[in-house]
C-alpha cells in the first residue's frame, strides 16, 4: 500500500462496495452491454444461443496500423463494435461467433449516461441484424 506525503496512508474506500457509485467505469459499462441486449435476447433467444457478447477497452490496431475491417462497425475511421463469426482458433479449436463492444470508443461520443445507453443499444441491435442476415428494424420488432 502507498502512502501519502505525511505518512498516514489510504483512509479507506470512499464507498462501500454494495453502492453503485462504487462500481468502476468498466462494470457499469459492462451492466449497460447487459441491460441494452436483455430486450433482444428475450426476443431472439433461440436465433441467439451460439452468440456471445464480449467488451474490450479499445480495438485491436494491426501492425500496420489499420483495424480489422471484417464485420467492423465504425464511427468515421474508429471502430465501435465488431462481429467476429464462428471459426476455428490457432489450436484448432472451434470458436463461438461473438459481438465485440469496444467501451473508450463509445463512451467518448456519448455526452451522458442516457446517450451512452441508447448507443450501445444501437450498436448491438445492428451488430445482432448483422449476424442474422436481417434488417435492424425486424431485431426490434418496428
Amino acid at each position: 500500500m502507498r502512502r501519502d506525503r505525511h505518512g498516514r496512508g489510504l483512509r479507506g474506500a470512499l464507498y462501500p462496495a454494495s453502492l453503485p457509485a462504487a462500481a468502476s467505469r468498466a462494470e457499469k459499462f459492462d451492466a449497460l452491454v447487459l441491460d441494452a441486449l436483455e430486450p433482444i435476447e428475450a426476443r431472439w433467444r433461440h436465433e441467439l444461443t451460439k452468440l456471445d457478447v464480449a467488451v474490450d477497452e479499445v480495438p485491436e490496431v494491426r501492425p500496420d496500423g489499420r483495424a480489422p475491417a471484417d464485420g467492423v462497425l465504425h464511427d468515421g475511421s474508429v471502430p465501435l463494435s465488431r462481429l467476429v463469426p464462428a471459426g476455428v482458433d490457432r489450436a484448432g479449436l472451434p470458436t463461438r461467433a461473438r459481438i465485440v463492444l469496444y467501451r473508450r470508443p463509445l463512451e467518448a461520443r456519448a455526452k451522458d449516461p442516457g446517450e451512452l445507453a441508447e448507443l450501445v443499444h444501437d450498436v448491438l441491435v445492428e451488430q445482432v441484424a448483422g449476424y442474422l442476415g436481417v434488417e435492424p428494424d425486424v431485431i426490434e420488432g418496428d
